[in-house]
């Protein structure tokens, strides 16, 4: 059998995600397409508004064969964290044969070129990066103009899809296996694009407009239908991070990945202002509010750098969250031939490792406090479509 992965977020699924799993399937020409989605929290901090199974289901219905559950040690992280996690995850799958994702520019050769020039970054590229971030640029900026002077595009990463794909590419070649790539252009709205779009708007546009009734059009019928008003889960989950930040000493926010030089001490002082200010406050040239946002989620979740670099040093696990019924047989045969566990019932959870225990503990804890919030008693278990 040959797998295409896919890592996704599908927050929720819509149109586009749709299109990229049609086009993974006819580019690569794969058996199978099993996905790897990060649960009911974000790599931009943000709570999901709809339930880690039910947006399985969903991709199922969708296109995917497979939806397996990224940890969520990685799914909030820095890019190249949430990428190494899921390419280390997908990896193991020894019928991995290709990665495909979604991006605004570039082909395969693009990425490579790419990501072999910033995997070991040259002491030219950390000098351009320096002095630019000392000019007063800000990091995103910085870094695509050092990229450029030692030879890059610097439009490949002007876009947060290509960004990512730049990461994902590096964390295959640093796999050291066969993995093809396989970018498949995105249709319609930018990532952070908040307009509703008549056919193809971005999952944050969606978010940010979930009464219009424009939103139909965006989205399939079986995700349309399991969408609601999140406004009050949303104002809910933000006074959640505020008490759990206020209850954080400036000190142990450094345990957090990239909350360091000085932004610990900085989000303390912003502590008591309602939600959207400290964010707002916090952001920076340095510091998007995506960082901000996504430091306040891992201290609300109690994800810390040391464990998350364990993790990835570490055997782990594979716990599907919905498989097609016509290919479980085959993909869950496929998932099988890793040296990970496969998790489709409680009994599998004692072959793990230490470290995955750990792991997937973390998972849990995740679900519970999306739980909590949203009032929502999901079962979780596997869901076959």
């Amino acid at each position: 059998m040959k797998i295409c992965g896919i890592i996704c977020e599908f927050n929720p699924f819509h149109n586009g995600h749709e299109y990229i799993l049609k086009e993974a399937r006819k580019l690569s020409g794969c058996d199978a397409v099993v996905c790897i989605m990060s649960g009911n929290f974000t790599q931009r901090g943000d709570i999901c508004i709809v339930e880690k199974h039910t947006r399985a289901k969903h991709a199922v219905l969708g296109g995917a064969d497979c939806v397996i559950e990224l940890p969520v040690a990685f799914s909030v992280s820095p890019a190249e964290i949430f990428a190494s996690g899921a390419v280390k995850i997908l990896s193991s799958i020894p019928e991995l044969d290709t990665l495909a994702f979604g991006c605004e520019s570039g082909n395969e050769r693009d990425f490579l070129s790419a990501a072999e020039l910033l995997t070991n970054e040259s002491e030219d590229f950390k000098t351009y990066l320096r002095n630019k971030l000392d000019e007063g640029e800000s990091y995103i900026k910085s870094y695509a103009f050092a990229f450029e002077k030692i030879g890059g595009k610097a439009e490949l990463l002007s876009k947060p899809n290509n960004t990512l794909g730049v990461e994902y590419t590096k964390a295959v070649l640093r796999t050291g296996k066969s993995i093809k790539l396989l970018p498949v252009k995105r249709l319609g709205a930018d990532y952070n694009d908040g307009t509703v779009k008549q056919n193809f708007s971005s999952a944050s546009a969606i978010r940010m407009n979930l009464t219009s009734p424009l939103i139909k059009d965006n989205v399939p019928p079986f995700t349309y239908n399991d969408l609601y008003d999140f406004t009050a889960e949303q104002a809910k989950y933000e006074d959640c991070l505020k008490l759990i930040l206020s209850r954080t000493s400036a000190e142990d926010l450094t345990k957090v990945y990239g909350c360091n030089d000085g932004l610990e001490n900085t989000l303390k002082t912003l502590q008591t202002l309602p939600f959207k200010e400290i964010v707002s406050e916090a952001t920076s040239k340095r510091f998007t509010s995506s960082r901000i946002k996504r430091i306040l989620c891992a201290n609300f979740l109690n994800l810390y750098q040391a464990d998350c670099k364990k993790f990835l040093s570490s055997d782990l696990y594979i716990s599907p969250l919905a498989v097609k019924r016509e290919s479980a047989d085959k993909v869950l045969s496929a998932l099988a031939k890793s040296p990970y566990p496969v998790l489709t019932c409680g009994s599998d959870e004692r072959k793990l490792s230490e470290a995955a225990v750990q792991c997937k503990k973390q998972d849990d804890f995740a679900y519970l406090q999306w739980q909590q919030i949203t009032n929502i008693n999901a079962v979780n278990k596997i869901v076959i479509v």
